[in-house]
């Protein structure tokens, strides 16, 4: 039979493996999506790879779903973080979404002196991290991490991690990333609704890791040129080469 449903689970898989489900999968598994006894459904846990699995057990509170073979290894993202500053709900949830399809290993909210958001809801954010994985084909969930200011990201920068800042005011510039450069550890760098501030464009500019980078010639919303600088990057240095 085949498996048409994909599910996020923390528990271990492997040959044989017993799963339990939460309330919130067994609501979904078998009082939306109307599965039963016997059913196929596919498994990660971002650890194991993908498997396929049959429920065992059903019920409105719970249900064992049982693992059986390996049906795709683990497919870990390039090393590339996805720093981004907090705007209306929505548009959020859409930047933390497209990152986990496009192939984000980590995502961090980042606060700057422009940013709007003073707080954000990482355990809803972390939520539509699983559920773009889920949808995509995905074996890998980024983590969503806390709101941080952006000064305080910079200062504890980790060596080797080079920094693709795209900056609104280089629209219509001609500033790619360098041709010479690997695909090592990286980052992008997405500003607030009001841009950076002339303190932050200065100071970023300056980093020795830092890589200036137009995004074309218009001045993209934010939920928008998170979704262009990650293309750029995975066509130039990523796993869609």
């Amino acid at each position: 039979m085949n498996a048409k449903i994909r599910l996020f689970v923390e528990h271990p898989l492997g040959p044989g493996q017993s799963v339990p489900l939460t309330r919130e999968q067994a609501h979904y598994l078998f009082g939306v999506m109307r599965q039963g006894v016997g059913d196929a459904v596919l498994l990660f846990n971002g650890r194991d790879g993908e498997w396929r699995a049959v429920v065992r057990e059903a019920g409105k509170r719970g249900g064992v779903l049982g693992c059986g073979e390996r049906t795709r290894e683990l497919m870990m993202p390039p090393d590339l973080w996805l720093l981004f500053a907090p705007i209306k709900k929505a548009r959020t949830d859409f930047i933390v979404e497209k990152a986990a399809e496009m192939g984000a290993a980590r995502i961090v909210p980042v606060q700057t002196e422009f940013t709007n958001a003073e707080r954000i809801r990482q355990d809803r954010l972390q939520a539509h991290a699983v559920e773009a994985a889920e949808q995509c084909g995905g074996t890998f969930v980024p983590e969503v991490g806390s709101l941080q200011k952006l000064d305080r990201v910079l200062a504890d920068w980790p060596a080797g991690r080079r920094l693709m800042f795209c900056d609104e005011v280089e629209a219509g510039a001609n500033r790619n990333l360098p041709a010479n450069v690997d695909a090592g550890p990286w980052a992008i760098l997405i500003g607030p609704e009001g841009g950076f501030s002339e303190g932050e464009r200065k100071r970023l500019a300056a980093l020795p890791m830092a890589h200036v980078v137009s995004l074309g010639p218009r001045i993209l919303r934010a939920d928008t040129a998170a979704v262009a600088a990650m293309t750029l990057w995975q066509q130039a240095l990523g796993d869609w080469r």
